[in-house]
């Protein structure tokens, strides 16, 4: 019988992350197919994985590399998309921020988007959780999900030209960042944000390389910006 409070966290978190599973597993192996057919080798894969370890921007990556995109958009793009992980960092740090320098690292390399939204939403429901908890939840969700795309990946890799790259599982990624995405937008900037985003892709989708995504971002990020300056001042007004 475990006993540990933040043991029980842990078991918790690898338990709500279960259905991130579904959509993880055909993913990672997808990724790991293409990315061999792309002409990777499997270390290459494994690095890429491990290193990176975000899915969309592995893709986004993956993709501008067939194309022969220069280095510098590669890297921009692959940036841009994972600029949200430095809002994450921010917004966990009140939480997880009291651990010690080694968890911090490890917690900071496995912050992505399934824990991070998980733990978001159970800290704020909990919120005598100590940091033992805290940090058990976070792991629980993030540890079991990391390990299964770094599995699945290998699997994708190793068997190569064996799994067809258009089975269709590009629903993934969208359907993944819905279910993040949708429960954290409770404020007019978040919305804003999040519609600038969405429009400005897809007016800017003739730009090449993709790089209408990183100016998508820029201007996402100033907007949701503006309208939170904006609300604290309509805030202190009133």
């Amino acid at each position: 019988m475990i006993s540990s409070p933040a043991a029980r966290q842990f078991l918790q978190g690898a338990k709500d992350g279960l259905p991130f599973h579904i959509v993880i597993w055909p993913f990672a192996a997808i990724f790991g197919a293409i990315a061999t057919q792309a002409g990777l080798n499997v270390v290459e894969v494994m690095g890429f994985s491990i290193l990176v370890i975000a899915g969309s921007a592995q893709l986004a990556a993956l993709q501008l590399m067939t194309e022969n995109a220069p280095t510098v958009i590669v890297l921009a793009t692959a940036l841009a998309v994972n600029l949200r992980m430095g809002m994450y960092s921010a917004s966990i740090t009140p939480h997880l921020g009291k651990a010690s320098l080694l968890t911090r690292a490890f917690a900071a390399y496995m912050l992505y988007d399934q824990p991070y939204a998980l733990s978001t939403i159970k800290f704020e429901k909990e919120p005598d959780m100590n940091l033992s908890e805290k940090l058990g939840y976070f792991f629980g969700t993030a540890i079991p999900i990391g390990v299964a795309w770094y599995a699945l990946t290998l699997i994708g890799a190793l068997l190569g030209e064996r799994i067809p790259s258009d089975i269709g599982v590009d629903f993934a990624v969208p359907i993944t960042f819905l279910a993040v995405v949708a429960p954290m937008l409770k404020t007019l900037a978040h919305m804003a944000s999040a519609l600038t985003s969405v429009v400005l892709v897809l007016v800017l989708s003739f730009m090449p390389y993709g790089t209408g995504l990183l100016v998508a971002a820029c201007v996402a990020l100033v907007v949701g910006a503006q309208i939170e300056v904006w609300m604290e001042k309509r805030k202190d007004a009133a």
